[in-house]
């Protein structure tokens, strides 16, 4: 990894690790694959190792990524697909050659054409999005609490009431900026002779 950019933040679903890849969407965005060698070791990180990448497969990568977003937070709310974010999520899971394979272990692993490109990881990536949004996979979409970030994520806590999509960022950030308040509350409150 190299250390000018910011780390990934990466979970147990591709589908959405990969929308991770820009966070803090409602605030200061953060893109974490601003150039195709970034988006290059992503892809090394998640088990889709391909050897290079263009300008234009970053820009079918973002858009991939947004339209996984779209479809993600439109299921989570129980609204309509985006019939424009449903087609590119078709075209790239169609587009890719790429076989889920049984390891020793019984983990299913996905192996890419000899030839790898980005476009056939992409296709693994959307293969994924498809079987959460589908709801074929035990969760459940929902959307970060934070309200700088709406990351959508996939919950598969036993309750299904998960709030953050990380408790290390988003869970930690609002849980002192509570705490910060209460503090501030409770020093108003000492010094007007309250509690």
């Amino acid at each position: 990894m190299r250390a000018e950019f910011p780390d990934f933040r990466l979970g147990n679903v591709l589908a959405t690790s990969f929308t991770a890849t820009l966070t803090e969407r409602r605030g200061n965005a953060l893109e974490r694959i601003p150039t195709p060698q970034r988006l290059v070791d992503w892809l090394a990180v998640n088990g889709l190792a391909v050897e290079s990448c263009t300008t234009a497969q970053l820009e079918l990568a973002r858009e991939l990524r947004e339209s996984i977003h779209a479809a993600a937070t439109a299921a989570a709310i129980q609204d309509s697909l985006p019939a424009s974010a449903v087609q590119v999520i078709n075209d790239c899971s169609a587009q890719g050659r790429a076989a889920a394979i049984l390891t020793p272990e019984g983990k299913r692993r996905w192996r890419l054409s000899s030839a790898s490109c980005v476009e056939d990881a992409l296709s693994v990536i959307a293969a994924d999005a498809i079987s959460i949004i589908a709801g074929e996979r035990d969760g459940k979409l929902a959307l970060c609490a934070s309200p700088t970030c709406q990351a959508a994520f996939f919950d598969t806590s036993q309750s299904r009431t998960r709030k953050w999509c990380d408790m290390n960022t988003c869970g930690n950030r609002q849980k002192k900026a509570r705490f910060h308040a209460n503090q501030r509350k409770d020093g108003t409150a000492a010094r007007t002779g309250g509690i």
